[in-house]
């Protein structure tokens, strides 16, 4: 569902000064190798300056989703990377120095150490002065922007809503001037025609049209489930067409965008991105994030071939992006009940592994926060985070009527 930010796009961002996230459409790639050496807790060999503490927050994460331990080290320097507010900036070279106003701090990257440092345990103050921040941050549109302030988009809106239900937050009651992250994500809707089908825009134009965007899809559709990266699988959805309404809701809104995706998928099996002035080419990483869109909406099948297609072709795009290209790979697979130990042949977990600091070794002692953690597992309720938000998304998001919702006037 995510934003997968390519150097290039972040320095141009970061250099005019915009506050608009990057084109989500544009396909991961590595940026250039650093001139100084890396901190040894970091992910991936790659410069960081625009996706440092994004990689590093979706590996932990991935690791944490299939059983792996992270290195103590590659937590502290994630832990390492917030500031004094909460927020969190791409990367910080030097993380004992005080943020200041010039320290470029954005949602996106806190989010997504929110979602890795609930997952981890352990981390109640760093993720609750994040989710303070985030909520000081928050549009009165509801939404969020790339940077605080900016025009809200899906992407950045969905990556928000997935670390407030990894912190126990219903997003649906997190609101500004009575809109929550869901009003905005209805905004960014498409109507049933030509032109939208039913997708979700990555921002409206200068003018207020929107344009369907297959990335800002399926980041629109986990989170409209009120999902995360780590998204339980749904149960059977109707792949019927685009439901027109007046006044549609968040469930029908994620069904016409899982609609869309199905529909582009159908043909390529992959989804496609164009850069300026470069032809189409597979994309990867958003193909990924529709299988995790299609499995957490509980369209199953319609998420298998695009799934059977990255098991075959993924390998060197993902060898060649890094960690986080790893970490999409194994929430597609665990979203679709595939294992990512044999992913068309290929263990991604010795593969994210190799790209970071050794995982801790299986039977070693537990650290502080991990403990603290198992603590709360076995607190007598017996839950542990992902099986709440699995339980919410049932009882809170109400897969029911996103069924019953089918039923209205379909546009075929």
């Amino acid at each position: 569902m995510f934003v997968r930010r390519t150097a290039a796009v972040l320095a141009a961002t970061a250099v005019i000064g915009a506050v608009a996230a990057p084109a989500a459409s544009a396909d991961s790639s590595p940026s250039p190798s650093p001139s100084v050496a890396l901190p040894s807790g970091l992910f991936g060999s790659a410069d960081p300056t625009y996706d440092g503490v994004w990689r590093q927050s979706l590996a932990l994460l991935a690791q944490h989703t299939v059983g792996v331990r992270p290195a103590e080290k590659a937590v502290d320097w994630l832990t390492g990377q917030q500031c004094a507010n909460g927020a969190f900036a791409a990367y910080r070279a030097d993380a004992a120095a005080a943020c200041d106003a010039k320290t470029q701090v954005d949602t996106n990257s806190t989010a997504a150490a929110v979602q890795a440092l609930a997952a981890l345990g352990g981390h109640d103050d760093a993720t609750g002065k994040a989710v303070t921040w985030l909520e000081s941050a928050q549009n009165k549109d509801g939404g969020w922007g790339y940077m605080a302030g900016g025009p809200s988009d899906t992407n950045s809106t969905s990556v928000v809503i997935g670390a407030l239900k990894a912190v126990g937050k219903k997003p649906a009651s997190v609101s500004k001037d009575g809109k929550s992250p869901f009003d905005a994500l209805l905004k960014l809707s498409t109507a049933c025609d030509a032109e939208g089908d039913g997708a979700f825009a990555y921002q409206p134009d200068k003018k207020g049209k929107l344009a369907a965007n297959a990335d800002a899809t399926a980041a629109g559709v986990t989170a409209g489930m009120g999902q995360g990266f780590v998204a339980a699988t749904g149960y059977a959805f109707d792949l019927t067409g685009c439901v027109i309404a007046d006044a549609p809701d968040m469930a029908t809104a994620a069904g016409n965008g899982a609609n869309y995706l199905a529909k582009a998928l159908a043909k390529t099996s992959y989804l496609k991105s164009a850069l300026p002035g470069a032809k189409d080419q597979p994309d990867y990483g958003n193909t990924a994030d529709a299988v995790v869109a299609l499995s957490a909406i509980g369209a199953t099948k319609a998420a298998q071939k695009p799934l059977t297609w990255l098991e075959k072709n993924s390998a060197d795009w993902a060898a060649q992006s890094g960690p986080a290209a790893y970490a999409q790979l194994i929430f597609a697979a665990h979203t679709s009940g595939t294992d990512p130990r044999d992913f068309g042949g290929k263990d991604l977990v010795a593969q994210l592994n190799a790209t970071g600091p050794a995982p801790a070794a299986a039977g070693a002692s537990a650290s502080p926060s991990e403990k603290k953690n198992d603590e709360k597992k076995d607190d007598g309720n017996g839950l542990g985070v992902w099986w709440i938000v699995g339980v919410g998304l049932v009882a809170g998001i109400g897969i029911g009527f996103l069924i019953s919702g089918r039923n209205k006037k379909r546009q075929l």
